[in-house]
């Protein structure tokens, strides 16, 4: 092993006197090496006795071998950890601290319990899991905000927190040094770093300073990360960001220091591998308009691109990757043309690399002319064409007298083109990192800071170069200074706790350094043979030879080479070439192409060269490594001097800066994260043990292990001792002084006192005691468990006999008793059974004999008939079958005859047709011959034009040859014509011949041809006739399968009809689960709404504050008025489009819900019709109530905004007529027209609610019309839609039914009404008759007499009548004039609201108040406080401002201050004084916000306010005269009611405020209970926890602080928290606090009780055991009998415990089988998917007993919850609160009772 030689002997020392210590050896476990595995777990099979040579050892897989051991050191192997301390999250908590229990801790906690981060005393070790892991959000920043590094789970964020917390502590500065190989995850570590501080801190100003912080990354990252075989996104530099804070620890700003930038990579990529991200992202943009002037293409165009073969990584779009880019470069201040500028460069840069140079002769060069890609560069760069494409090929020679130009060879000159653009990549990466420094630094005095150090990790490689020579160098520093931390911190412990300090060696790696950088070193001989004339690598290696090779052991030289050298580096041998050194350490660029591009016209390129020394850094880069590191060193003067100090090799600005750096971390506190890459393949969570440990050793981990086992690794409080191992004590052991009593009994326990050390509050131990501790605790316990299971196994078996012996008896007596009875029964029926056999026989006989006559008798009849009618039938068979067989014959002959004239005739058919055919055949012959003769003819025109001349000649020659032919042929004329007259008489015997023979061949063929097709005829015959036969069968079969069918079918019709029945009872109940679950969606809908609408208002509300504080700002600091007012006007902008939006998002999300309510009205028409249309009306009202706050919160806003604009008139920035001023008024027109709009929108959705009531009943009528023509309902399918439809109709008719009943009763009444009107008419008539009749009796004068007095009787009554009617016009007129005063009050405020800065009911007393037009009544009433005007700023103070809670919480009567305001508001309403109940309002309500804002951190305070605000919230709705709230009122109460204004404006301002007062209470209550919470749950009383201590002890833990499972002095207890909810609860009941609103304040507390505990359980290892689980069950059910004492079960707050239940119950179950897995499933609806994994992955046990969960079960859950729809948030939300609702609780109490005290000062107020 390469472990060091000193663990390897103190491990030896330990592992001895385990052994010896032990009884048996035989079980002990043990690591031993292995060249696959690195290490093995084994057992020993056999003692191991001193002396032995070898020790006999099993496998885990049950292979037994033999373990020899070094004759030389006797070392045994390393003893394995037990098991319960397998998985820690501390390794320095592991007993043996050794390499193999290293790496399996790891291991265990990677693999199986997926946690990526672990401890190692002061560093993170943080193995990159490959995966996307749900750990980082913004729930566990807040989870790990403000604890203790400790008390949580290892975690970045815990690392970070400790930087943050030591900063603000010590005053001291921090730096986080994170490090790793490539690909082990060191970027995203130190981006979550800086990502915690930006959350954590907030920013000082408003300049967003966290979120630039933030955005620096994803530039650096594209300008200085690139794809390597081992990293998608490798960092190829170093950065060391400073992130400053000032004295409030808020950031302020940040600077940025880069190292080493890999500046080969430009012109060069290996396999597999890419250039700088931006390169790939401009070649995937270049598409957009934008691009086009860059001529890019795709990346695979380019070489510099190219060369990796690998443009694209997969999973990232490399043009939204450019999208961030450019929108964190606007952010940051890298405005569109300067970004643009940067593409160009990059741009032309690729182009540079596609510029070819070809050979001219062996020693020069040439470019072809008129190349595209140097075209296309000049053009970028603004450079001319001729003088590139010059340069890039010649270079420039002085000498003292004379300038020569020399020609370069092709390569050199490819060499120079490359240098070139890595020159311009560097000067352009230093540009962005000076700009974005530039963009972060600020004006405000920085106090302290944190640094994050990203930088490489130890590098060896196959061929090692310069960049790896500086890389290992930079990390020899690193570790020097990590080591001596170290050392100092683990000095400082023991100093601290008083115990013996021994000095303990450590590697110490200053010999390696001076090596590289002392004098003479490797560093100044490489700067030495820099400055020679003729220096090269080959000469450079020899003076290191000669000079290192025998004066240090750490310098070596290969055996091999005398070109290379070997440095022994604190983590391995590295190998370095010397080939390159020279020339990567000069970094030469040909000083022409400088010139020709400071000539420039481009801008940005002309600035990154103005200054060549000021531009190049002087920490240097590495061509290869490339980069150069801008510091603080300022260029000399003198002009020798600066070209001096342009001339430093890369080596020495490098080492400067690496001294700077290190000048940096020592004068810091430093933290370290150690990133370690599990494998080489990008594998998620699969784990290399080789690659792990060659990474744990070259970062450090191992040494500090080392250091901690050289003393006492192992720390253990007093109190953690006791209650460990308070079961290895007896009771007289046991003192009242812990430390006594721990100190005696491990004086008894441990013989040698060397093995331990006693401090002031920890005892130390050395390695392997606590191990040692384990097996004696676990030794007695295992006896106590087997004495226990002894006698619960002897009282089981004995009460088992017991009860087994008394069964046996009872049996036996009721088995007798049984038996007896079955034999005098059995005798019973042996006689009953004889009897009955003699009549059975009997009846059985006569019965057989007469059946037997009666059949023979039947069967003699019916065979006589049967014969007589056979005889029938066969005669009348024959006759009939004489008759058919007559016709029969007839037809068959006529058949006959038929068929063979139908023959002759088809036979002649054929014939003819034959013939026509063959005709037909020779006449298309003929016709392709002519055809296909002109076809030939027409291609030969044009060559018989030219035959025809020689033709013409020919014929010349023919004629004279014809003449001399002419006298042969004359004299041959005689004799021919003899011969021709005998052959043709032979020729004519010939033809005639031919023909007789053609004839006689034709016939026969044709004779041939129809016997073929006769037998053709009779063949298709048999055929017809066999598929006739066929055909008849299959339809007869067919005809057959449908009757089955059919029957079949009936049946399945029976079946649907039965099974529709079986539904109807289903689909009822399946109906009203489905009513229930949608009233409940309704109802969560409406709490979501509800709890936008208070977010939205809370969010008002702090910028309201925000708003005032800033105001202050202003009044204290006239300097900063300007920029303050300005970044308020941005911020007040920015705030009104967010409210835009958010309107906007509110709107859309209504008429979603209206869409949804629609649909579910639907589903549900027919069986909730009356409770659908009441929950879509209140879901309107609520929605129009909205709209209504929300127009009035944005008007709000929109006075604040132009208020603002009114306080920057004074200045230049704000003032009237500039062109912000002129934006944000045309903004706020616009908002003033969206609010009429939204006016509008309320009006049309009343409306709605009229024609959807209407179009309800219109599709009622629909359905029934409908489901009436339906005449056949068996054509509908078996879905279940037949039973729909019937229940549908039911329930129509059932609801026609009802509004039948209902009309009838109207046409009853409205008929009754007629005829009591008709009754009356007649009654009149009847009167009017007699009093004609009497009239008519009267004498004339009397007569008349009368008829005046009848006439004026009938007009007064008509006019009492009329005078009723009048009434009710009039209080119809009434209500009308004031909603349309309403109305036109708000838009009047909205107009108004366009010309001046008037505010809403909640503004400030000294703003200007807009007249609100109030409507008046014209009743009068008594009950009143009177005051003067003067007097109100007196009322406010004494009443509000100044009166103390306490004292009138328990002397005066609950909500005092309430009343006392309403009866004060009572009389400004009496004497209709509208100004006085304005300014009265808005006092009280700008006073309450004051007082909370003051005193916002006082429970009492808010409590109390918060009652009386309800209480006049419930007494302006009481008095309102509304007969919603005057239905509980005394008619005394009535007559108090407001008369003149209706302020209903009021209370929903007055509600905000309610609502406002309510989360601050709910902020406060959590602030109390939140450093509670956690201790306090987690640990039980201690009356219960001295029953079982020692047995659920903690574990061990290591160097790090860790939480006591024991309440100490000081520690929150449930007592605790309970005493805290009471004293909650007795205040507001005091204060009179509503009864309903108490129970939602319980029903939060608890929520924050559960949420906050479940998160601390979810994020803390030491938490997960079954111990823990126990003793959280036991504190909730305290906390539920708490609630069962105040009455407050039914409030909901149990059901907010649910989660935390379930948790502590999935910690107590069993975790094995499938069928736990099941259980644990259906028991855990609560918690989430997320959250039930990780319970189960940090389950650890604390006893032996107890058993880990494994993987496979893990995945067995995940499985089962996969189908879950949920969140996949790991942590609640503690932020959360419930929406609040004031329910309507009117007072009982009568106004004019009301007493005011003396005490509080209202001497002015006057009863009325």
């Amino acid at each position: 092993s390469w472990f060091p030689q000193e663990i390897q002997d103190i491990h030896h020392v330990f592992c001895l006197t385990f052994l010896f210590c032990l009884p048996v050896s035989q079980c002990a476990r043990v690591w031993i090496p292995d060249a696959e595995e690195v290490w093995k777990s084994a057992e020993l099979t056999k003692d191991y006795k001193n002396g032995d040579a070898s020790l006999q050892l099993v496998l885990e897989d049950g292979t037994n071998i033999e373990h020899k051991l070094d004759p030389k050191t006797k070392n045994l192997p390393y003893l394995r950890n037990p098991d319960i301390l397998v998985g820690e999250n501390d390794l320095t908590a592991l007993s043996y601290l050794h390499e193999p229990a290293v790496l399996h801790n790891l291991k265990v906690r990677f693999i199986d319990s997926k946690l990526i981060y672990t401890y190692c005393g002061i560093v993170l070790v943080a193995i990159n899991p490959y995966e996307t892991l749900p750990i980082y959000g913004t729930d566990i920043i807040n989870a790990y905000s403000g604890q203790n590094m400790g008390d949580m789970d290892p975690h970045i964020f815990a690392v970070a927190e400790e930087a943050y917390k030591q900063m603000a502590r010590d005053e001291r500065n921090q730096s986080i040094i994170v490090s790793g190989e490539s690909g082990a995850g060191k970027t995203v570590s130190a981006k979550y770093a800086m990502r915690y501080f930006a959350t954590v801190s907030g920013s000082a100003s408003e300049a967003n300073i966290e979120e630039k912080v933030l955005a620096s990354n994803p530039i650096m990252e594209a300008i200085g990360n690139a794809k390597t075989t081992r990293n998608d996104n490798s960092s190829r530099f170093g950065k060391y960001i400073e992130i400053g804070f000032d004295n409030r620890y808020r950031i302020i700003g940040a600077n940025m220091r880069t190292y080493l930038l890999e500046k080969s990579r430009v012109v060069f990529q290996a396999d597999e591998e890419r250039n700088y991200h931006i390169f790939y992202q401009l070649c995937a943009s270049a598409h957009l308009p934008e691009f086009k002037p860059l001529r890019l293409s795709s990346a695979n165009d380019f070489l510099y691109t190219m060369q990796g073969r690998s443009p694209v990584i997969e999973g990232v779009d490399d043009t939204k990757e450019l999208c961030t880019t450019r929108h964190a470069f606007t952010l940051l201040g890298i405005n569109e043309s300067y970004q643009m500028g940067l593409f160009q460069v990059l741009a032309a840069i690729l182009h540079l690399g596609n510029v070819e140079i070809k050979d001219r002769d062996a020693d020069s060069s040439l470019i072809p002319p008129n190349n595209r890609h140097l075209t296309a560069f000049c053009e970028l760069v603004g450079v001319t064409y001729q003088d590139m494409a010059q340069w890039l090929c010649h270079r420039k020679l002085k000498t003292a007298t004379e300038t020569y130009i020399k020609p370069l060879p092709r390569l050199q000159a490819t060499n120079a083109r490359d240098a070139l653009s890595k020159h311009i990549y560097a000067k352009l990466f230093n540009w962005i990192v000076e700009h974005v420094n530039k963009a972060l630094i600020t004006s405000i005095k920085q106090h302290s800071f944190i640094g994050v150090l990203d930088i490489y990790g130890f590098e060896t490689f196959e061929i090692n170069s310069f960049e790896q020579f500086c890389i290992n160098y930079a990390n020899e520093k690193l570790q020097q200074q990590f080591n001596m931390h170290v050392f100092k911190l683990e000095q400082e412990e023991y100093m601290k706790e008083q115990i013996p300090w021994t000095l303990i060696d450590f590697y110490d790696n200053q010999p390696c350094i001076n090596l590289i950088e002392a004098k003479m070193g490797i560093l100044d001989l490489l700067d030495e043979e820099c400055k020679m004339p003729k220096g090269s690598d080959d000469s450079w290696a020899q003076k290191l030879y000669n000079t290192h090779l025998k004066t240090c052991s750490l310098f070596e030289k290969p055996r091999m080479s005398n070109r290379a050298f070997i440095i022994q580096h604190f983590a391995d041998k590295v190998e370095y070439q010397c080939e390159g050194f020279l020339e990567k350490n000069k970094d030469t660029v040909n000083e022409e192409h400088i010139n020709v591009l400071k000539a420039s016209k481009f801008d940005l390129l002309v600035e990154l060269f103005q200054d060549e020394i000021k531009a190049t850094s002087p920490t240097g880069q590495v061509p290869g490594t490339g980069g150069r590191t801008r510091l603080s060193i300022k260029p000399d003067k003198s002009r020798e001097t600066s070209s001096k100090e342009h001339k430093k090799t890369v080596g020495c600005q490098f080492r400067n800066s690496l001294q700077m750096l290190m000048e940096t971390l020592n004068a810091t506190t430093p933290h370290y994260v150690r990133c370690i890459k599990p494998n080489d393949f990008k594998l998620a969570f699969s784990f290399d043990p080789k690659r792990a440990v060659q990474q744990l050793r070259a970062c450090g981990v191992l040494e500090t292990i080392r250091i901690s086992a050289a003393g006492f690794p192992s720390r253990w409080t007093y109190q953690e001792f006791f209650s460990r191992y308070r079961v290895l004590m007896k009771q007289k052991d046991v003192l009242p002084d812990k430390k006594l009593t721990c100190r005696n009994v491990l004086e008894k326990l441990v013989q040698d006192q060397d093995k331990y050390q006693f401090g002031k509050t920890k005892i130390f131990f050395r390695a392997g005691q606590v191990a040692y501790l384990e097996k004696l605790r676990a030794d007695k316990l295992r006896a106590a468990c087997i004495r226990i299971q002894k006698t619960i196994r002897c009282w089981l078996a004995r009460k088992k006999y017991l009860r087994q012996r008394s069964a046996a008896i009872t049996i036996q007596r009721f088995t007798r008793g049984y038996q007896a009875r079955c034999l005098a029964k059995f005798l019973r029926r042996t006689q009953a059974a004889t009897i009955i056999q003699k009549y059975q026989r009997m009846y059985v006989a006569r019965k057989r004999y007469r059946q037997k006559q009666a059949a023979a008798l039947a069967m003699q009849t019916i065979l006589r008939a049967y014969m007589a009618r056979q005889q029938y039938q066969a005669l009348l068979r024959e006759h009939k079958a004489v008759i058919i067989q007559k016709h029969i014959r007839g037809w068959l002959a006529r058949c006959w005859y038929k068929r063979c004239l139908q023959a002759i005739v088809y036979l002649q058919c054929c014939i003819r047709r034959m013939r026509a055919k063959r005709e037909l055949k020779k006449l298309k012959i003929e016709a392709r011959s002519v055809e296909h003769f002109k076809k030939l003819n027409k291609g030969m025109e044009n060559k018989i034009m030219q035959l025809q001349r020689k033709v013409d000649e020919q014929n010349k020659e023919n004629r004279s040859v014809s003449e001399r032919l002419v006298t042969l042929e004359s004299s041959y004329a005689a004799e021919s014509e003899r011969m021709r007259g005998e052959l043709g008489r032979l020729r004519g015997f010939e033809e005639e011949a031919k023909n007789k023979t053609n004839q006689v061949s034709s016939l026969l063929e044709e004779l041939e041809r129809l016997r073929k097709e006769l037998s053709a005829t009779q063949q298709e015959k048999k055929t017809i006739e066999d598929w006739a036969q066929t055909y008849r069968d299959e339809m007869e079969k067919m005809v057959s399968e449908l009757k089955d069918q059919n029957g079949l079918l009936k049946k399945e019709k029976d079946d649907l009809n039965r099974l529709i029945q079986e539904q109807s009872q289903q689909m009822t109940e399946k109906m009203a689960r489905a009513i229930v679950e949608e009233t409940q969606q309704l109802e969560t809908d409406l709490n979501e709404e509800r709890s936008r609408y208070q977010n939205l208002l809370t969010e008002h509300l702090r910028l309201e504050e925000k708003y005032d504080d800033l105001k202050e700002d202003i009044a204290r600091s006239s300097d900063v008025t300007r920029g303050i007012d300005t970044s308020l006007t941005l911020k007040l902008q920015k705030r009104l489009t967010e409210l835009e939006q958010e309107k906007q998002s509110l709107r859309n999300e209504l008429e979603n819900k209206e869409e949804q309510f629609q649909r579910a009205r639907a589903r549900v028409l027919t069986c909730s019709h009356k409770t659908k249309y009441i929950t879509l009306n209140i879901i309107y009202v609520i929605a129009r109530q909205e709209l209504e706050s929300e127009n009035k919160k944005l008007k709000h806003d929109l006075a604040e905004m132009r208020q603002s604009l009114l306080g920057d008139a004074a200045s230049n920035t704000g003032a009237p007529g500039s062109p912000a001023y002129k934006v944000l008024l045309d903004q706020l027109n616009a908002s003033c027209e969206e609010l009429e709009v939204r006016k509008e929108e309320v009006l049309i959705l009343r409306s709605q609610l009229v024609s959807q009531k209407e179009a309800m009943h219109h599709k009622v009528g629909t359905a029934i019309f409908f489901l009436a023509d339906q005449k056949d309902f068996h054509k509908l399918n078996e879905d279940g839609e037949l039973w729909l439809v019937n229940q549908g109709l039911k329930e129509t008719i059932r609801l026609l039914e009802h509004q039948l009943q209902t009309q009838r009763r109207g046409y009853d009444s409205e008929l009754e009404a007629l005829r009591g009107e008709l009754q009356n008419v007649k009654e009149e008539n009847n009167r009017q008759q007699q009093l004609l009749a009497q009239n008519l009796q009267l004498p004339p004068e009397a007569r008349i007499e009368a008829s005046l007095q009848h006439e004026i009787t009938r007009l007064t009554n008509e006019n009492l009548d009329l005078m009723e009617q009048l009434e009710k016009q009039d209080r119809t007129i009434r209500k009308l004039k004031k909603q349309l005063k309403v109305y036109s009050k708000r838009i009047g405020e909205m107009g108004a609201g366009q010309t001046e800065g008037q505010t809403s009911p909640g503004q400030m007393v000294d703003e200007p108040i807009h007249p609100v037009n109030i409507p008046r009544r014209e009743k009068d009433f008594q009950g009143m406080l009177e005051y003067k005007k003067e007097d109100e700023l007196k009322l406010v103070k004494n009443l509000i401002l100044e009166l103390k809670p306490r004292g009138v919480a328990v002397n005066l009567i609950p909500g005092l201050p309430a009343y006392v305001l309403f009866m004060c508001l009572r009389h400004a309403d009496y004497v209709n004084d509208d100004q006085k109940v304005r300014t009265l309002l808005t006092s009280t309500i700008n006073s309450i916000k004051k007082i909370l804002k003051k005193r916002g951190d006082d429970f009492e305070t808010v409590s109390f306010w918060l009652s009386n605000t309800c209480r006049f919230l419930h007494c302006l709705k009481q008095y309102s005269g509304d007969e919603a709230f005057m239905k509980h009122n005394t008619q005394r109460q009535n007559e108090h009611c407001l008369s003149n204004f209706d302020l209903a404006e009021y209370r929903q301002v007055i509600s905000d405020l309610a609502i406002q007062i309510y989360q601050q209470l709910i902020k406060c209550m959590e602030n109390i209970l939140q450093p509670m919470i956690a201790p306090a749950l987690q640990f039980l009383f201690f009356f219960f926890w001295c029953t079982i201590q020692g047995v659920s002890g903690v574990k061990p833990t290591g160097l790090r602080k860790r939480t006591s499972s024991i309440a100490d002095e000081g520690t929150y207890t449930l007592d605790s928290i309970l005493r805290q909810l009471s004293a909650f609860h007795s205040t507001m009941c005091q204060h009179g606090t509503d009864p309903e609103l108490i129970k939602q304040v319980v029903k939060q507390q608890f929520y924050i009780i559960g949420a906050v505990t479940l998160n601390n359980l979810l994020l803390r290892k030491d938490m997960c055991s079954w111990s823990k689980g126990m003793q959280i069950r036991y504190n909730v059910s305290q906390l539920e009998e708490w609630l069962r004492d105040k009455g407050l079960m039914t409030c909901g707050a149990k059901e907010t415990l649910e989660p935390l239940i379930q948790a502590a119950q999935l910690l107590q179950v069993k975790k094995k089988t499938d069928e736990d897995a099941e259980a644990i499933c259906s028991m855990c609806q609560a918690l989430t998917t997320a959250q039930i994994v990780k319970v189960l992955n940090l389950y650890t046990p604390v006893n032996e007993f107890e058993e880990r969960v494994s993987v496979a079960f893990i995945r067995t859950i995940q499985t089962r919850l996969r189908d879950r729809c949920e969140s996949p948030q790991l942590l609640m939300d503690t932020k959360m609160i419930y929406p609040v609702t004031f329910p309507f609780n009117p007072s009982s109490l009568a106004l004019e009772t009301i007493q005011i005290p003396s005490s509080l000062n209202l001497g002015f107020l006057t009863r009325v």
